[in-house]
């Protein structure tokens, strides 16, 4: 919630700097007026569209946290992904009225589902690896030397496992052998820790560990109805902008410019800022699924991460905003390319967290085909696009 928090604030500030910048570029105009104008102009039915995106996708994104926790990223992967730009996609063209290369572009969301179901059954043979290494963890033995110097009968047994050498467990189990006398740490014993080697089993259990959401024994089809309203939500935010933009249904009073898109983007934004800080307070403190309580007096003064929530953030509201204005430009159909993010997100994984690492042959042959499967993909909704009149 605290990181959230941090992502909503970056985010909304990307979009007041696209609109007083970009939408302030060059005089304003009756056809063309810029950013500040427009915010005094009757353009209430697109205003409202637009801030109807952006509550679609604020609740997207809340939703989909709590289903990976649910269902895991394999399903959640294939319904939201897939409703996403099956649904999005073919709206967004029809509002766009065919301007983009159908016979491109369906091709290009056909390959988009194959590398969904594809990731799917990677994701799973993945979490299938992971639990085999977890089951055959071995003990990480300790330094018998150290431990035959003393004088005191301290069984370990219990406190030495694939986690590295828990030093709390060694605290308390001296502890309990010599109440009243202190307490040794791990160092003290002469007792060496080290860095777990990536796709390791006590690198993959320190990651369990550090999850924000752990949800055990919860019903999958609740989880499964909150991954269908992710893809939902997920489906709807980028026709409602091509809603707000366009005036497809005539909506404006005559005379009434389109809102351009910098304008939407700050009504978009503002409108995902809103939804966001309210549901993440409420949240603080009342939170869902065991997950600690907290309060906005606890989050101000919470540092931790918050420069790389404020960065993704910062990303987050760039992409947004260039996917936005090459929706105007070229079709938001084509835009759509941008929903290929399981491709970003899974360079990431291999390259930053090691998340496939020693994996088995089959995980590896199903992540290569999903990586190629979204890059042809990825390649065919751009080739669609066609410059809007």
């Amino acid at each position: 919630m605290h990181t959230y928090m941090d992502y909503t604030i970056a985010t909304y500030c990307v979009a007041i700097g696209f609109a007083l910048t970009l939408g302030e570029i060059g005089p304003s105009s009756e056809e063309y007026p810029n950013f500040t104008t427009q915010l005094f102009q009757d353009n209430g039915p697109s205003v409202a569209f637009a801030m109807g995106g952006g509550l679609a996708l604020c609740l997207g994104n809340i939703s989909m946290q709590y289903s990976l926790a649910f269902v895991g990223i394999s399903l959640t992967e294939v319904v939201s992904a897939s409703l996403a730009v099956v649904v999005g996609t073919s709206v967004n063209y029809v509002l766009d009225g065919g301007m983009n290369c159908a016979v491109i572009l369906f091709p290009g969301v056909a390959c988009f589902l194959v590398a969904v179901v594809l990731g799917s059954f990677c994701h799973a043979s993945n979490a299938a690896d992971i639990t085999l290494k977890l089951n055959s963890k071995q003990i990480v033995p300790y330094r018998s030397e150290d431990v035959e110097e003393t004088t005191m009968n301290v069984d370990f047994t219990d406190c030495v496992n694939a986690k590295l050498l828990n030093k709390q467990c060694f605290t308390e189990g001296i502890a309990q052998v010599e109440e009243g006398k202190g307490s040794c740490s791990s160092e003290e014993w002469g007792l060496e820790t080290a860095e777990a080697a990536v796709g390791s089993a006590e690198f993959l259990q320190n990651l369990e560990d550090h999850r924000a959401i752990k949800i055990k024994g919860r019903s999958v089809g609740f989880g499964l109805g909150i991954a269908l309203f992710s893809g939902g939500c997920y489906a709807l935010f980028s026709p409602l902008f091509n809603l707000a933009t366009n005036d497809q249904f005539h909506l404006l009073k005559p005379n009434v410019p389109h809102l351009v898109v910098y304008t939407t983007f700050f009504y978009f934004s503002t409108s995902f800022f809103i939804c966001a800080m309210v549901i993440n307070i409420y949240l603080l403190y009342h939170p869902l699924v065991d997950i600690p309580k907290s309060s906005l007096r606890v989050y101000l003064r919470d540092w931790k991460g918050r420069d790389l929530a404020v960065l993704a953030g910062l990303v987050c509201g760039f992409g947004n905003g260039f996917q936005f204005m090459g929706g105007q430009a070229a079709g938001y159909a084509a835009a759509d390319a941008v929903q290929a993010l399981p491709l970003v997100g899974t360079l990431w994984g291999i390259l930053l967290f090691g998340e496939y690492h020693k994996s088995s042959q089959r995980t590896y042959t199903l992540l290569s085909a999903m990586l190629i499967m979204f890059g042809i993909a990825v390649t065919l909704l751009i080739a669609s696009s066609r410059q809007r009149d």
